[in-house]
């Protein structure tokens, strides 16, 4: 039994008339009739019953039409619901971001705008530090992700950097320092420091601590933390400074200042990583929105 036997009984038990069914069906009278006969001998039913010029439908056929319906309309629904997720208007776009990310203003606006421009896509958010997000880009479980650099030479997907975030010192309110709009490094080489390891920080402490050193001292390190705001949370405690990521303002704790570093090279690179592969095209439209999005921001 093939969808155009269904279709061909749809019509012609609608119609209850075989030329009528035939000229909407665009085919000749007595093919429809062959069809039809070919589905009631497959079935081993009478469909129809002939009545003069027309039809009527037997018991078996009025049954039949409802489930031939069914099938269609479900097949139709199918159809309609492949081309949307194809194009991109339907579908499920996996977002992974690392903690640092969640704070930039641009990720914000990239999923503020794909949700405007696409309201038929579900976006699925998972946070993890950026090792975690590429096993999971590797294991299929995302489909993009918004990192701290650098990545793994190998990582064999999309790369685009979003923006190159200034490092900010972040001090207790009440430290000597904390009355200053810019520092320079050799201020901080009596301070105890407070970093983020490099599996969570994606390499900025590691680049930071670098920096130090080569601004003549080796920075006393106090407190380690999993995460960034955990760092600014012992910032607000007053135990010692960490040199973060500018969004990181967006903490807005009332206990911790952000001055900027004026001889501090490092700095915060933004990037969205994307699996590359054909019939992507929700990915394909995220991408071009964060793309978008990072030829608009300021030079």
């Amino acid at each position: 039994m093939e969808l155009r036997h269904l279709r061909y009984f749809r019509i012609a038990a609608e119609q209850l008339h075989f030329n009528r069914a035939a000229t909407i069906l665009r085919i000749a009278q007595p093919a429809l009739s062959i069809q039809i006969k070919a589905l009631e001998a497959e079935l081993g039913v009478a469909l129809f019953d002939r009545v003069g010029r027309g039809v009527v439908l037997t018991e078996p056929g009025k049954l039949f039409l409802e489930e031939a319906v069914a099938i269609l309309d479900r097949v139709d629904r199918a159809t309609e619901k492949v081309r949307a997720v194809a194009s991109g208007v339907e579908g499920r776009v996996r977002v992974g971001f690392t903690e640092t990310a969640s704070f930039s203003p641009l990720v914000t606006q990239v999923l503020a705008q794909f949700r405007s421009a696409w309201p038929q896509v579900q976006l699925v958010l998972e946070q993890a530090h950026t090792e975690a997000l590429l096993r999971a880009m590797s294991d299929d479980v995302i489909d993009v992700a918004f990192v701290r650099p650098p990545v793994r030479a190998e990582f064999p997907h999309g790369y685009l950097t979003l923006a190159d975030e200034a490092m900010v010192v972040a001090v207790h309110v009440a430290h000597p320092l904390a009355d200053r709009a810019q520092l320079r490094l050799a201020d901080l080489r009596q301070e105890k420091f407070i970093v983020y390891p490099r599996r969570h920080g994606a390499g900025l402490s590691d680049s930071v601590l670098a920096e130090c050193r080569s601004a003549g001292f080796v920075p006393e390190i106090i407190q380690q933390t999993p995460q960034l705001s955990a760092t600014i949370n012992l910032v607000a405690s007053g135990i010692g400074v960490a040199i973060v990521p500018g969004c990181m303002r967006e903490v807005r704790n009332r206990e911790v200042r952000f001055l900027g570093l004026e001889d501090l090279k490092v700095k915060a690179e933004l990037a969205v990583l994307w699996r590359s592969g054909p019939g992507q095209t929700a990915v394909d439209n995220f991408v071009a929105t964060a793309a978008a999005i990072r030829q608009d921001r300021p030079a």
